[in-house]
């Protein structure tokens, strides 16, 4: 039955009414900065386009991407989800949403709007379907219509600060480049630095070629502004950390006088505020904006619009797997202080990612740690971490004094412990879980990676979390119970109960032994890999002739890509105790594992380095020409 002609025609007169009530909205997103910009008060920065953009608007001095890198970050945005919920939180995954959940631009799409994004999207979970406009520019929409539109610059991405500017185009003089206490004062880093601040700069003209296409289509007065870095700089210890360098962004917004109704309380033009924001904040936001409230599973808080909520106590921010190297830190934060929970302190913060030493800081500062030059603030990124960390923002904004171990600050601590606690329990952080586990989890119930964390069958926070905490408490006098949850039926317990012994290393293994050799046959091949790194590591060499052969097994292209990334990651850390099985490490290698979409070739790139630290040169397969 055709629809009358009628019907449409007052459809459409009814979506072109309430198309003239909702603004446009324009989002202009930069890759890799944090708040080196001249209106977030640094003087060596040259940024005017955006100082113009806070002149006029409104300033966040405590926004968080709640994600240190790209692909989380911006999962983060488009979901309104934590990713440690719905298992997109490790770097270049791919998990798929949860029926009947929905994208922002959905929603967007769906009042009308010509949604554009120019043009990275990089999210971890599945597109439930194409919404973004093939056009790319907000002005190719049909007249009358409102725009959402995207534009994300990425000159000023990590890559840019090793890709050297011509002598004659730099801007910014190295020698007066701030130099944060814990990297190096050393020419190559502040070269890098120098770089940085270049970019910013060259970025800040496209911010202002986009203004001006606003002015000269006549639609700046209807437009909604929005600036924002998508993670910390590209520098090492800012992009993929869960301190303010790497976590804190800037974020601009500015409301015109047509819209100052929606704009957040407070708004006053050329101010600031210090509300506590996140990048899971950003889609009940902009629903928010345009007269929507957002739906329940959505975890942010709406910080403008008809929907603005009150402040929320805290902010929230991880890390897990940065490209090959696998890690788990949860960190919350108050106006003042930030907390850090490492979930795998027996590994350094700077652990080897093949990206990262790309960046001549990256290698200059490795090199002085391995020659002893650092002094212990420099010298700490080298090293494994402790199980929990405390930082006083106001009187230590680099992060440098933990206080987790001070007396004074001991009900703090229990505070944001508490905070930390009802998080995870309220999100449901399947990241308890390993890579491989969550995803066996779900695909063998055939469910969502959400509705699997949802799912007290599936998986038992509260026991999973107390495990993973007693695990990384990093407490000898724990460790009789620690090696008992090898015995527990839940093997997301057990897999923390092999953790825990490794974390404590010869003394763990010591303690948990005869459970750990056990273990070796787990009917969790996660916990058979867990297991045989502590004996690998840390046992005799007995206990490393069983652990190999189960580390091989698993690192073979035919394994379980998450499984393999986990056994490579292990094989890598035994250094000269995996070399009687050199060779056969070797057969596996340059053959690529098997991998889920965006993976990339994490596990090709552990074999090279774990190859290349015994001897063994991997050659790199040439990709074939096209033709």
């Amino acid at each position: 039955m055709k629809t009358p002609l009628c019907f449409l025609l007052l459809t459409l007169t009814a979506l072109t009414a309430r198309a003239a009530e909702l603004p446009n909205i324009l989002w202009i997103t930069s890759e890799d900065n944090g708040t080196e910009l001249g209106c977030y008060g640094d003087s060596y920065a040259i940024t005017p386009h955006i100082d113009s953009i806070a002149e006029k608007g409104f300033r966040y001095t405590n926004a968080s991407s709640t994600a240190p890198v790209c692909a989380p970050a911006r999962t983060t945005i488009i979901s309104g989800i934590y990713p440690p919920a719905t298992g997109g939180q490790h770097m270049r995954s791919h998990v798929k949403m949860a029926p009947d959940f929905k994208m922002y631009p959905q929603f967007l799409a769906e009042l009308g709007y010509y949604c554009t994004n120019k043009s990275k999207e990089d999210y971890n979970l599945e597109k439930p379907e194409e919404f973004w406009q093939k056009g790319g520019h907000w002005r190719n929409r049909a007249k009358g219509q409102p725009f959402f539109a995207i534009f994300n610059h990425t000159i000023s991405h990590e890559s840019k600060i090793r890709d050297r500017i011509p002598e004659e185009a730099k801007i910014h003089d190295p020698a007066k480049a701030p130099i944060p206490p814990y990297h190096p004062d050393t020419p190559e880093v502040r070269k890098d630095w120098a770089q940085y601040y270049d970019r910013l700069t060259m970025m800040d003209e496209l911010v202002g070629q986009n203004l001006k296409e606003l002015e000269e289509a006549g639609v700046a007065d209807d437009t909604i502004i929005f600036y924002y870095g998508d993670h910390g700089s590209g520098m090492p210890r800012h992009k993929r950390w869960t301190y303010q360098s790497g976590l804190r962004v800037p974020m601009i917004v500015h409301f015109p006088d047509k819209w100052k109704h929606l704009a957040p309380k407070g708004y006053k033009a050329g101010s600031s505020t210090d509300r506590l924001i996140g990048f899971v904040d950003l889609a009940p936001t902009l629903l928010s904006i345009v007269g929507v409230e957002a739906p329940e599973w959505m975890q942010g808080h709406a910080f403008a619009g008809e929907f603005e909520t009150p402040e929320p106590k805290y902010a929230y921010g991880f890390r897990d797997r940065m490209d090959e190297r696998i890690d788990c830190v949860r960190q919350t934060r108050s106006k003042r202080y930030s907390y850090l929970k490492n979930y795998l302190p027996h590994k350094p913060w700077g652990q080897y990612i093949q990206y990262m030493f790309a960046t001549p800081t990256t290698r200059v500062w490795n090199d002085l740690y391995q020659q002893g030059k650092l002094n212990p603030v420099q010298a700490q990124f080298w090293q494994t971490k402790p199980a929990e960390e405390l930082y006083d923002l106001e009187n230590d904004p680099h992060e440098t004094v933990n206080l987790a171990e001070s007396a004074d600050h001991a009900e703090i601590l229990a505070e944001m412990r508490q905070a930390h606690a009802e998080w995870s329990a309220t999100i449901k952080d399947v990241g308890l879980l390993s890579e491989y586990e969550f995803h066996k989890r779900a695909n063998d119930a055939g469910k969502s990676i959400y509705e699997m964390g949802h799912d007290a069958k599936l998986f038992d926070h509260p026991a999973i979390f107390a495990a993973a905490n007693l695990a990384t408490s990093l407490k000898k006098k724990d460790l009789p119970e620690i090696a008992n949850l090898l015995d527990h039926e839940d093997s997301g317990v057990r897999y923390w109960g092999a953790i825990g012994l490794l974390t404590q290393e010869a003394d763990g293994v010591n303690a948990g032994h005869d459970k750990l050799v056990s273990a070796l046959s787990d009917p969790s091949l996660i916990v058979q890999v867990t297991a045989a790194e502590a004996l690998g590591r840390y046992g005799s060499e007995e206990d490393l002739a069983d652990a190999l052969p189960i580390l091989v097994k698993h690192a073979q292209p035919e394994a379980d890509a998450y499984l393999a990334i986990a056994a490579w990651n292990a094989i890598d850390y035994l250094d000269d105790r995996a070399s009687s099985v050199v060779d056969q490490l070797a057969a596996t290698s340059p053959k690529p594992v098997k991998v889920p979409n965006r993976a990339g070739n994490y596990s090709t790139a552990l074999k090279t380095k774990a190859l290349a630290d015994l001897g063994v040169k991997v050659e790199t397969p040439k990709k074939k020409k096209k033709g």
